[in-house]
């Protein structure tokens, strides 16, 4: 199944909470990358741009100054597919490395290099010029997805926020929670109908495509029932407490996974950029738990890395993930969702008839 993959919008949003200088956007080819550079950039930005002719040749350009080189010659006797573009050693060692350096006088703040690849990895002076701009300019980075020690080195880096458009989110897994009782609603409100489908169809069609496990855990013969029509792996149980439940999804998915979301299933004006955002923190964070928030109002989903698995699968009676995020306070970090609609759940029939409501105006 193909995965959703980040809008340049959710890419902003998450690295402007992510504290790193860079963006790094890599992948196989064809992927779109160099789609996703021009979204984020839509007018052309100082720095470097290459590109291929077929069977002739590799040419970069300096958009500064609109300058070409060919720095790259095809080779009909190399073996196989990748790789058979020969680096013209002097086109990079010259204009390639005096291009790069002119873009440290650049008055923009950003600078863009579409792409970096193999032919960049086999002139030391480039990398350098490479190694150097970063320290003075924010840089975005396309990166082809090869196994090259210095394109390994770039996308390593500590400062760089990188989006693997092959697998943006990682390994992550998703638990929704639809165990509630519906107390104080007066029966099962995840059945109850929002905007022409069941409450419960707002969590799964809002963490669709983005995971790499997906688990509904409810107590509701109907829910499981409306998940396996859906193909959605679900697990029907008739434990009584939070904590159960956080204890047989993690049973069930959390040796497969690096980091596992809690999504409440009763939060239908959730958005898919919401959760996209969390995930690209986490991916490029793992050692934290990542919540949603509005100002200062914490929300959920939560993202929980692996660390902390065993803590909540032994949880106390009742007790759920905040039990974990309040004993460890300095761990979390926070995305901001778009509207603090975004964090409102319904618990009763008056909350569901004011976002009814609320979404008609």
């Amino acid at each position: 199944m193909p995965v959703s993959r980040p809008t340049a919008n959710c890419i902003w949003k998450s690295f402007q909470n992510s504290e790193k200088k860079h963006i790094i956007l890599t992948g196989h080819r064809g992927i779109g990358k160099t789609t996703l550079l021009h979204s984020l950039f839509p007018t052309q930005q100082a720095g470097l741009t290459t590109w291929a002719v077929p069977q002739t040749g590799v040419y970069l350009k300096n958009n500064q100054t609109g300058e070409t080189v060919q720095v790259g010659r095809f080779n009909p006797d190399q073996p196989g597919t990748e790789n058979r573009m020969q680096p013209i050693w002097e086109a990079f060692r010259d204009k390639g490395t005096c291009f790069l350096k002119s873009l440290l006088n650049s008055s923009s703040k950003w600078i863009t290099i579409d792409e970096i690849g193999y032919l960049e990895t086999q002139d030391h002076c480039y990398q350098n010029a490479i190694l150097d701009l970063l320290k003075y300019k924010q840089v975005l980075m396309v990166i082809r997805k090869q196994d090259l020690s210095f394109l390994n080195e770039l996308r390593s880096r500590s400062d760089a926020f990188v989006v693997d458009l092959d697998q943006p989110y990682g390994n992550a897994g998703c638990i929704i929670m639809a165990s509630g009782q519906g107390k104080r609603f007066g029966k099962n409100k995840l059945l109850e109908s929002f905007q022409g489908k069941p409450l419960i169809q707002w969590a799964l069609d809002v963490t669709n495509n983005l995971f790499s496990r997906r688990l509904v855990v409810t107590v509701h013969k109907e829910i499981e029932q409306l998940c396996q029509k859906q193909a959605v792996p679900v697990l029907l149980h008739h434990f009584p407490f939070r904590n159960d439940m956080v204890r047989l999804g993690l049973e069930a998915i959390g040796g497969a996974v690096d980091r596992c979301v809690f999504l409440p299933s009763d939060q239908p004006l959730l958005t898919p950029e919401s959760i996209c955002s969390l995930l690209l923190c986490a991916e490029n964070h793992p050692d934290f738990i990542w919540r949603l928030c509005y100002g200062d109002l914490p929300g959920s989903p939560v993202i929980f890395p692996s660390s902390f698995f065993e803590d909540l699968k032994t949880l106390p009676p009742k007790k759920g993930g905040n039990f974990i995020i309040q004993s460890h306070s300095a761990m979390v970090k926070t995305v901001p969702a778009s509207s603090l609609s975004e964090l409102k759940d319904i618990d009763t029939q008056e909350d569901l008839q004011k976002m009814t409501d609320s979404a008609a105006l």
